[in-house]
């Protein structure tokens, strides 16, 4: 019976029971949950597993198959480690979005169709914008209105396609497409814009720092991988992806590198590492394919790592910029080698789960022929190092001692954490465990001397110029802005530009309309006033009154006859 239950109704079940739950059992529920969940998704057997009709068409909410079940695998795993982190210092109505969002990301992962994949989709952009308010700032607030506007936005872009696609093909399938009309272009923008590609990216840099240390490590994971999934199942092959996704690769890398925030540098390399992904899509062969999937699935798990170290950082200091941290590990040694974990992961390091992911994607550029395109993610490999490998972890648990003395993280963030930098270790010694639930049979060498040779010198040779360069990189206390300053600076600018007009020409009417209502007083106190000023007011002698019903009378009769 399981295999006809969809995995997403149990988190949203968990969702309604965290709020209706106290105490002990309110833990059972956030712990439990996800590993219901994530055993269901193993019962999902291949193909439609339920078919209901809705307005002609056959809506297929649950449809199983590799990539799908891997997407939804880790995804049910993040959820359960993301409680472990969370369930002591969240409140219970951020546990509850959070959930409902993984529902939503579990959701998609199994929608056979478009109708159910747009109903999930919006079912994320609903309880992620919850997720970022429950950060509690005015800040939080503000970002998470700009967050659900570009994800309205989104939505009701995908929504033009969908239903394009609905009356021009009479069909709702899920199928590979390619970007050759009005519709399948809405599509694709839709979910380039979840995937937080440029120039539409700034609604991730700007809320997800903004939100609360445990609400950001669930965002990090779910929205802009279902849009790397939407893609493997839409959009293989499509050539411009190879370009938007190295486009975001560097773009994440410049604004990482400028950035002071510790949540936004890793913010920004969300943007990096999912560019690889959607490089990986639109070359589209199995093996890019493959590694598209296993990188999705890596980097959920040691981005988790990082935003769980940034956000034990956050929780026990307060502080959230470079510039406010620093010499941490001192008192923080669990959290700094969590965290220096996940940085070796993000950058690729051997024998880390980045590095068996990351060079698959490599590897199936140059089977391509791509050489441009493989030296620029290798390129990007160095300097993702540069940002999240070694700026992160130095300056925030290393170099200027800040003087700070926090504790290091209670039990059960430090239990998610070690969770975690385990299954960075073990997918990158052992990265055939994770090969064999890829969607396409796997005949790749991670190992081969020549490539292991070849990233170590790229990623040794980044790090000395790090070293080098670091008179030069004086933390600053800045905020960097990327298309953020369309909202920041262009909008505000312009509301209050508006706003001033509107207010000048209210002015002007206000005058003006005083102007009119003191004539029109004047003038109905000239006639209607009391007695003696009003000229109706007064009381007439019969004779003027009888000439005037008498020039009356001959003026109608004269109108009546004329015409």
């Amino acid at each position: 019976m399981t295999e006809f239950l969809p995995p997403a109704l149990i988190m949203l079940a968990a969702a309604v029971l965290i709020g209706l739950t106290r105490g002990v059992w309110r833990t059972a529920v956030v712990l439990v949950a996800p590993l219901l969940t994530l055993y269901a998704v193993w019962q999902v057997p291949d193909g439609v597993v339920t078919t209901v009709q809705f307005l002609g068409y056959p809506i297929e909410p649950v449809e199983g198959s590799p990539v799908r079940r891997l997407f939804a695998t880790i995804f049910a795993l993040m959820a359960f480690t993301g409680g472990l982190y969370a369930f002591r210092q969240a409140k219970w109505y951020e546990l509850a979005a959070a959930f409902a969002y993984a529902a939503g990301a579990i959701g998609v992962s199994f929608a056979g169709d478009l109708i159910s994949l747009f109903l999930f989709w919006e079912l994320m952009a609903l309880f992620s914008t919850v997720v970022v308010w429950c950060g509690g700032t005015p800040e939080a607030r503000a970002a998470g209105i700009r967050y659900a506007i570009m994800h309205l936005l989104g939505g009701v872009i995908l929504k033009v396609g969908i239903e394009g696609v609905m009356v021009h093909t009479g069909s709702v399938e899920i199928r590979p497409m390619l970007s050759t009309n009005f519709d399948t272009w809405m599509i694709l923008i839709g979910i380039l814009i979840n995937a937080a590609a440029p120039p539409i990216s700034a609604w991730l840099s700007d809320a997800y720092p903004r939100s609360s240390p445990t609400g950001s490590l669930f965002l990090s994971a779910f929205t802009t991988k279902t849009a790397v999934l939407a893609l493997i199942l839409l959009f293989p092959g499509e050539p411009v992806l190879i370009w938007v996704g190295l486009y975001m690769v560097m773009y994440g890398i410049i604004y990482a590198l400028l950035e002071n925030d510790v949540r936004r540098i890793l913010a920004f390399s969300i943007v990096n590492q999912v560019g690889f992904m959607v490089c990986a899509v639109g070359i589209g062969t199995q093996m890019a394919i493959n590694g598209a999937a296993a990188h999705a699935f890596a980097h959920i798990i040691y981005k988790a790592l990082l935003f769980m170290s940034a956000g034990v950082v956050v929780y026990r200091t307060g502080y959230n910029k470079c510039t406010e941290v620093g010499g941490l590990f001192r008192t923080m040694p669990l959290t700094a080698i969590c965290g220096i974990i996940g940085a070796l992961a993000i950058s690729g390091f051997p024998l880390t789960s980045g590095f068996t992911t990351k060079t698959m994607i490599s590897q199936a550029s140059a089977d391509e022929g791509l050489v441009a395109v493989y030296f620029a993610l290798a390129a990007a490999s160095a300097g993702v190092f540069l940002h999240a490998g070694i700026k992160f972890p130095w300056f925030v648990f290393f170099q200027r001692d800040s003087g700070l003395r926090p504790k290091d993280a209670p039990w059960n963030m430090a239990a998610a954490m070690v969770l975690f930098s385990i299954l960075c270790v073990l997918f990158g010694v052992a990265p055939e465990l994770l090969y064999r639930f890829l969607p396409y049979p796997v005949d790749y060498e991670a190992y081969s001397p020549g490539k292991v040779v070849f990233y170590l010198q790229l990623l040794l040779f980044s790090g000395l110029a790090f070293f080098l360069l670091l008179p030069m990189m004086r933390r600053t206390n800045t905020l960097t802005l990327d298309t953020d300053w369309f909202w920041r600076v262009v909008m505000r600018r312009s509301w209050l530009a508006i706003e001033s007009a509107i207010r000048t020409v209210g002015t002007a009417l206000t005058g003006t309309g005083a102007r009119v209502q003191d004539r029109l007083r004047s003038t109905a106190q000239a006639y209607f006033g009391g007695a003696p000023r009003g000229v109706f007011a007064q009381a007439w002698p019969i004779g003027t009154t009888a000439i005037w019903i008498a020039i009356l009378l001959i003026a109608y009769v004269t109108f009546y006859y004329v015409d």
